[in-house]
């Protein structure tokens, strides 16, 4: 029987459990959980943020989600027996994410709404691990019809492009341009190292995109980003979305990509 060696420090894994979560990709899993989410225009999927908990943390430890929206992340750390804390600038998803909580038994996680960067100064716990999936830039205040079919009411995809978070300055989903994009996403990031305990990760879940219609790296932002702020980069988990439609973007003129994976870019404090 494989045993959890007494050296490791980082997870309760076996060996056998911890060299699967080592592949450089994984397959999205939905459950059936999952659709209480998807009144949120871009959720995680509990199986794929229970994978993350799973490998990054131990029993009982303190999980962070800054950008915690419908509240995925603390309905993984509950079924984890993990302490979870989400924080959101939006309030209609902090009361989504609390009902959502209670209807499971989940009242041991702590919800709190506002803007991240301010919050974190006043945390007064350490943190052993942070995951989350900020918003891509101003991509939800475009004018497509997104993922979501209304008229069927049904999802069939992970973005509808129909809806955004909040009229607020502070919101990363508002900012016109993407420079000021990055430079507020670093000001939360920094904070969460401030919190984040010496030899323990986080995990940033995004996805390239376009830019005034140009595709962008946006990975590459990332990693610069977190490298500046003290993180290093110690790779990245491509989480394949297999259930997405297939759009004939550029067809029959030039080619446009069908994103059908996000990056799950990871990061250890020193």
């Amino acid at each position: 029987m494989d045993k959890i060696d007494p050296r490791n420090k980082v997870n309760d894994l076996t060996g056998k459990e911890w060299l699967k979560l080592t592949r450089s990709f994984w397959f999205s899993e939905k459950s059936k959980e999952d659709k209480f989410a998807f009144q949120h225009p871009a959720p995680f999927l509990i199986k794929d943020i229970e994978k993350l908990i799973s490998l990054f943390t131990k029993n009982q430890m303190t999980v962070l989600d800054p950008f915690v929206g419908i509240g995925t992340t603390l309905i993984a750390c509950n079924n984890l027996n993990r302490k979870g804390v989400g924080i959101d600038i939006n309030e209609d998803y902090i009361v989504l994410a609390k009902n959502r909580l209670e209807n499971v038994g989940a009242n041991n996680q702590k919800l709190i709404c506002g803007d991240s960067i301010n919050l974190l100064m006043l945390l007064d716990t350490k943190l052993d691990y942070c995951v989350t999936s900020p918003p891509y830039h101003n991509i939800l205040r475009n004018n497509g019809q997104g993922l979501r079919t209304k008229k069927m009411n049904f999802r069939n995809g992970a973005r509808s492009g129909v809806e955004y978070y909040t009229e607020l300055d502070n919101d990363l989903g508002n900012q016109s341009e993407y420079a000021n994009f990055l430079n507020l996403f670093s000001n939360i990031m920094d904070s969460v190292f401030q919190c984040l305990l010496p030899k323990r990760y986080t995990s940033i879940i995004i996805s390239d995109f376009t830019i005034n219609k140009k595709e962008t790296c946006i990975q590459a932002d990332m990693v610069k980003l977190m490298e500046k702020i003290g993180y290093v980069f110690v790779g990245t988990i491509v989480l394949l979305q297999e259930n997405k439609p297939l759009y004939p973007f550029g067809y029959p003129y030039a080619y446009k990509i069908n994103h059908h994976h996000q990056n799950i870019i990871n990061f250890l404090k020193p």
